[in-house]
């Protein structure tokens, strides 16, 4: 039997972000991005990336870093957001979120989940 979407054209899977918690405490972390983080999750959820290059055309400042690791610059770059992405799954993982100048301090390509410091 076929999923539902290769059955129903119209049946689109959008991104997940995994998981919105982290997000939520890294805007109670750095209020000052609070919009700018609101505009990107909500550009991500509407998202119907397949591949590393349709993302680039959406977010052509987005680096990518990997196959499925992406670093997004945030309000005007002064902020960094490090993800990793299923494109496959259509998940979104949130690993990492700073300043721009935290984020010169950490290697992109390799640091995993980050807990905020926010209580």
């Amino acid at each position: 039997m076929l999923p539902i979407w290769e059955l129903n054209p119209i049946f689109v899977l959008f991104m997940r972000v995994i998981t919105l918690n982290t997000l939520v405490s890294y805007i109670e972390q750095y209020p000052r991005c609070e919009q700018a983080l609101k505009s990107w999750l909500y550009e991500i959820k509407i998202a119907e990336w397949s591949t590393p290059q349709e993302l680039k055309q959406m977010f052509n400042s987005a680096s990518i870093i990997s196959n499925k690791r992406v670093v997004f610059n945030i309000n005007g770059n002064n902020y960094r957001l490090i993800v990793d992405i299923e494109f496959r799954l259509k998940i979104v993982f949130i690993v990492w979120f700073g300043t721009h100048n935290e984020y010169d301090l950490i290697d992109a390509k390799t640091i995993e989940y980050v807990k905020s410091n926010k209580k």
